[in-house]
């Protein structure tokens, strides 16, 4: 559906950029369509007379975050089964319950889950998950942006397995592009513990054939990791290296239990990681080597996984993490700055998905994906220094209006999309359905 905006300027905001030299400053911000025309201190000249105008004085506007690993339509299972480990955690409870799923509970769940994201200052988001296109449909109806891909778990026969390929092949390609190219795609074996060598193969085979990336699981538990060793006599990076996963563009969610040889390996085949933070500590299954990763040239990126392992997907709380936890496990307060730990949720998640030439930053033909934050509030006081602020202090909460491609899904903190109230009840009924099949 293609439309035609009128411009939009914000006078007098305070900018937080995240540009390659960064930059925090009072100024303005021109959008035109789905872009960023003009940014600056001064005053922009020459717009069209009947550009809206926004007062931006009590707001701090920054890019969107970019949620880089998570499962939308699991939020109809937030509180059912906590403080499990994984295994038992996803045997006994998820797997059963997900079994049950048909497409009303798939559709009520990403309803749910992209609503939290966007009112939580989330403008693009990464969703592994099965019945994509009813997915594929709540993204393109409330405006967020997604790199979605259907995800595949290979514990069945050769038949079910083909026809699992077949089905992410072609929801790779039918709505990769979609709704105003807000949606990509990708393919995804689940984990390597759940597809034998063989199947992944040829999903990787697939992705060459159909020019994808390729998104999995990895590393995320010890016990996985020493089941790969026992299973295939090698630990996870290498046996997805030898199976050519990394030829593709490549994105891993967790990897958490990493060696030197295996983080050497990721930063040499250009890997992107997805930090799930909280999750991971739910769940106990470790702390990522984050730092390391850092420091040998991997980009990280932060994901809430979903909402039955986190319990939100206010990606604010991910950063903070972000910047807290490291500090904590190594001793050094100086491990992982504020500035870093909000690249990771904006510039370093543009790049895990392959979008960082037009998504994650405040800058001229830049995507208009942006938030505005309500700074106006105790806890924002007294202003000292913004990037601290929005790491330490403040939340997903604080967010007012959000932009999608230059169109505003969010308004004073409601969906201008999407009907909440219809989301939240359909959401109740198949949560209570699937409880009682």
């Amino acid at each position: 559906m293609s439309r035609k905006m009128a411009q939009l300027w914000i006078e007098n905001g305070l900018f937080v950029t995240m540009n390659d030299v960064f930059a925090v400053f009072r100024g303005h911000m021109v959008v035109t369509d789905d872009q960023i025309t003009y940014i600056g201190a001064d005053a922009p000249t020459g717009l069209d007379e009947q550009a809206e105008r926004l007062d931006g004085s009590k707001l701090a506007f920054m890019p969107g975050l970019v949620n880089t690993h998570g499962h939308a339509a699991m939020s109809l299972l937030r509180g059912y089964s906590d403080d499990q480990n994984l295994q038992v955690w996803l045997e006994q409870k998820m797997w059963p319950m997900e079994g049950k799923y048909v497409d009303q509970d798939t559709r009520a769940g990403s309803a749910l889950a992209i609503v939290e994201m966007l009112k939580t200052g989330t403008t693009a988001f990464v969703d592994m998950y099965d019945r994509m296109d009813q997915v594929a449909q709540m993204v393109e109806q409330s405006g967020i942006r997604g790199c979605l891909t259907r995800g595949v778990i290979g514990l069945c026969s050769e038949e079910i397995q083909q026809a699992k390929l077949k089905e992410a092949i072609a929801f790779a390609k039918d709505w990769n592009g979609k709704a105003d190219g807000r949606i990509t795609t990708m393919i995804s074996p689940h984990a390597p513990y759940t597809c034998p060598p063989d199947y992944i193969e040829k999903f990787v085979q697939a992705a060459h054939d159909y020019d994808l990336p390729v998104h999995t699981h990895m590393s995320e538990t010890l016990a996985e990791v020493e089941q790969n060793v026992r299973d295939y006599g090698t630990r996870p990076v290498l046996h997805l290296d030898k199976l050519g996963f990394f030829s593709r563009p490549a994105l891993v969610a967790h990897a958490v239990h990493l060696n030197d040889e295996e983080i050497a390996l990721l930063a040499e085949r250009k890997v992107a990681v997805s930090h799930n933070p909280v999750s991971n500590l739910k769940l106990a299954s470790g702390v990522a080597r984050v730092p390391e990763l850092l420091r040998a040239g991997v980009t990280v990126s932060l994901g809430t996984d979903s909402v039955a392992s986190n319990n939100n997907l206010d990606l604010f709380k991910e950063i903070k993490f972000a910047a807290l936890l490291h500090k904590g496990i190594s001793g050094d307060p100086t491990v992982i700055p504020a500035m870093e730990a909000l690249r990771m949720g904006t510039v370093y998640g543009a790049r895990s998905i392959w979008q960082e030439d037009s998504i994650g930053q405040l800058a001229v033909g830049m995507k208009a994906d942006f938030i505005a934050i309500d700074v106006e509030q105790p806890h924002y006081y007294p202003m000292t220094d913004i990037v601290s602020h929005l790491v330490y202090s403040g939340s997903g909460r604080d967010v007012k209006h959000v932009w999608v491609d230059g169109r505003k899904v969010v308004h004073n903190s409601e969906c201008t999309m999407m009907d909440e109230e219809k989301i939240r009840y359909e959401a109740q009924a198949s949560f209570e359905r699937l409880l009682n099949a």
